[in-house]
């Protein structure tokens, strides 16, 4: 008996991990743009995701888009859309598709597709003309990081 309640322990542990596992960049599965499927496993923290989205050594939303609710934070663009309102334009799934690849929704964006690491040029370190590591090459955001933007940008209600 004390064995198979170990084991069932020990199975909820995996399938936990397994529901919890991080999408690589390239594994990410868009339709018509949307991204369903969590990218961490783990639900965004909003709170995280409005500093991310105002930080200008992270996302740096604000350096394109207007959001009233970071009125602290300087030098907001106009390039974008005002994202006052972006949960209720857009649902979770679009938001995160949207995040993690402008480009597959709205070709001709000029947002930066900030959970991609393939199919297109980025300046070295330190902009030596060096292409960057393929081993080490990340995405400009997290799969963490994307979740909890989208989990701040589902807030923003007018």
């Amino acid at each position: 008996m004390r064995i198979s309640v170990i084991t069932a322990i020990a199975a909820g542990f995996a399938a936990s991990a397994v529901a919890a596992e991080e999408i690589a960049p390239t594994a990410v599965n868009y339709v018509d743009g949307t991204v369903e499927q969590s990218l961490s496993g783990t639900a965004g923290d909003p709170a995280n995701g409005r500093i991310i989205v105002g930080d200008k050594g992270q996302g740096n939303c604000v350096a394109c888009h207007m959001v009233s609710d970071l009125a602290d934070v300087p030098f907001h663009g106009e390039i974008g859309p005002m994202l006052d309102g972006a949960g209720e334009r857009w649902s979770e799934a679009e938001l995160r598709g949207i995040v993690a690849n402008a480009k597959i929704m709205f070709e001709d964006s000029m947002m930066p597709s900030f959970y991609k690491t393939e199919g297109f040029t980025r300046p070295g370190n330190a902009y030596t003309g060096k292409a960057a590591d393929p081993e080490t090459f990340g995405p400009l955001l997290s799969a963490q990081q994307i979740e909890d933007v989208v989990a701040y940008l589902v807030t923003l209600k007018d």
